[in-house]
């Protein structure tokens, strides 16, 4: 970067061959540098580099190294008075004062715990992020679980919480009407708050000094993160939405009193069967309290039996008042579609323990299964499984411990760890290292310092114990998880005789994008799972296949009725 001196009639030269990554702000006296080169090889088993900060005056070029082997990612305040950022291995906050050279913690494990509570992966937490700055800087937005700190840059631990929502577990968010402002305003802020028990979601007023809150709007939603404000009238457009309530436009003020629904943009969901989702509770095998989606037909009735679906990934329950359109989603299957053939939906929550995501998942999604079991609605004899990629991972362990699933779809399976332990990420060249070790995989340890955990948690080595029918998508182009995973899967499966199919979509990705064979996967795993679940005919294509010569040309997604 090359800053031109106008006044002085010259370039100054901000960027050197050691120090590429240069960032200023309008008027500031400096510009930050950045430079990761001897810390980029950590990238491999971390999933981040360490990073040495510079300070370089904008006027002269000079540049002083000020912040060494940094494991968070500082930003520069507005008028680049400050550096502010969140150090990822202590937990805590910290600024740094540009023209005094001071350096401060904003918090402390003694004030409140401002990284994820809930992380349950063998990496450090993250942070909830910042909510802006006080005008002149006086005071940096930081938030916690629940509620809004007041953190003053300048000074070590000065920070003051403004909301009480810890007791009630009431997230509290600000909300940016005005993009164009550096600076929020002085006394009253537009705060968004989610309901953690319930989930439901609103709008209120916030008195900075007296942290005084006045409800505008609460509901069974998911609301606006973004409302749009106009520039010069305090009309506001936003959205609400739920399971049953498409997201139109809402217009109204900034007050909330009256709000005018300007838009229609899907009337023809009430000509369709939709169903109802609900909250289901349940305590596992250890008495542990869970939580998950529950998805009922329309017209349900106890007294009779329904199959079940059981769809997951990770966590799903925050997503209670999501609106869920009907479309052919790229891995996973759609609510409302399948709700509307009479199949009950389960989708549970899943924490995981270090070292062993398999057996997580395992007691998870099994006691919630069990629980629905005993409620005498679920026809134990008609139970599928779903999940891709992390899911699908899933959804392979669980077919070597359980025989409870009449058939599953496993979408991008990692079925063995040891050999995706040593791939790469085809998109980006990253090694897939820190996945397993630190990440989503959370085995916690490196393959040559606890080799027994990467056979424990793969499937491929109990594939003789499957018994489930099951149909796996791998695409050939897929740079998340090398399809020569889905490979080993089903020719092992196959070597063993149990009933398996493989979709591949010639030269897609992680999961299919072009819309005709995202079509043409989901009527695939349609009659799939109608076929186990429903008693539908087979298709052609799961008795006979279909031949390299065939395909393109002929689907075989002819129903045999012989």
């Amino acid at each position: 970067m090359i800053k031109n001196d106008f006044s002085n009639k010259r370039f100054v030269q901000l960027a050197t061959a050691e120090v590429k990554e240069v960032s200023t702000r309008d008027n500031a006296k400096y510009a930050i540098g950045v430079d990761d080169t001897k810390y980029q090889q950590t990238i491999s088993w971390l999933g981040y580099s360490y990073k040495d900060i510079y300070r370089i005056d904008i006027t002269t070029g000079e540049s002083k190294r000020i912040i060494s082997r940094s494991p968070g990612d500082p930003r520069m305040s507005p008028s680049g008075n400050y550096l502010y950022w969140f150090n990822r291995e202590d937990g805590r906050h910290y600024s740094y004062d540009l023209e005094n050279e001071g350096s401060f913690s904003l918090t402390d494990i003694e004030l409140g715990i401002f990284y994820d509570e809930e992380n349950d992966r063998p990496m450090d937490p993250r942070s909830y992020g910042y909510g802006g700055w006080t005008a002149d800087e006086e005071e940096l937005v930081i938030y916690d679980r629940y509620d809004i700190w007041l953190a003053r840059p300048n000074e070590s631990r000065k920070i003051r919480k403004i909301t009480n929502g810890r007791k009630d577990q009431i997230e509290y968010r600000i909300v940016i009407l005005d993009k164009e402002r550096d600076y929020l305003s002085a006394e009253q802020w537009l705060v968004r708050w989610i309901n953690h028990k319930t989930k439901d979601e609103g709008y209120a007023h916030l008195n900075v000094y007296s942290g005084e809150l006045t409800q505008l709007f609460l509901g069974p939603y998911k609301i606006d993160r973004s409302p749009l404000k106009a520039k010069s009238s305090n009309d506001i457009i936003w959205t609400k939405e739920n399971y049953d309530v498409f997201p139109d436009l809402i217009h109204s003020d900034t007050l909330l009193q009256i709000q005018n629904i300007i838009s229609n943009a899907n009337p023809q969901q009430s000509e369709y069967s939709w169903g109802s989702i609900h909250m289901h509770e349940w305590k596992d095998d250890e008495n542990m309290l869970r939580k998950g989606l529950l998805v009922l037909p329309d017209g349900f009735d106890p007294k009779k039996k329904y199959p079940l679906l059981v769809n997951f990934y990770e966590r799903n329950s925050q997503n209670l008042h999501r609106h869920r359109a009907p479309y052919a989603h790229r891995s996973t299957i759609n609510y409302a579609y399948y709700s509307s053939k009479g199949y009950i939906l389960f989708n549970p929550d899943v924490y995981y323990k270090n070292g062993y995501p398999g057996k997580s998942s395992e007691v998870a999604v099994l006691s919630g299964v069990k629980s629905l079991i005993d409620k005498e609605f679920v026809d134990k004899d008609r139970i599928g499984v779903q999940g891709h990629s992390w899911g699908g991972y899933q959804v392979a362990h669980l077919l070597t411990k359980t025989d409870m699933f009449k058939c599953a779809e496993s979408g991008a399976p990692v079925v063995n760890m040891i050999s995706a332990y040593g791939g790469i990420r085809w998109g980006s060249g990253m090694s897939r290292q820190f996945q397993y070790e630190k990440t989503q995989s959370r085995l916690g340890a490196t393959l040559w310092e606890n080799p027994e955990l990467y056979i424990e948690n793969s499937p491929v080595f109990n594939l003789d114990k499957v018994n489930t029918p099951v149909l796996i998508l791998h695409n050939d182009e897929d740079g998340a998880v090398p399809w020569y995973q889905g490979i080993e899967y089903f020719v092992g499966l196959r070597r063993l005789g149990k009933p398996a199919w493989m979709l591949n979509y010639n030269g897609e990705p992680h999961w299919p994008v072009k819309w005709q064979n995202r079509l043409d996967f989901n009527i695939r795993m349609e009659q799939f799972f109608d076929h186990y679940l429903m008693d539908a005919p087979m298709p052609r294509w799961m008795k006979r296949g279909v031949p390299a010569l065939e395909k393109g040309i002929l689907q075989g997604m002819e129903l045999d009725t012989n």
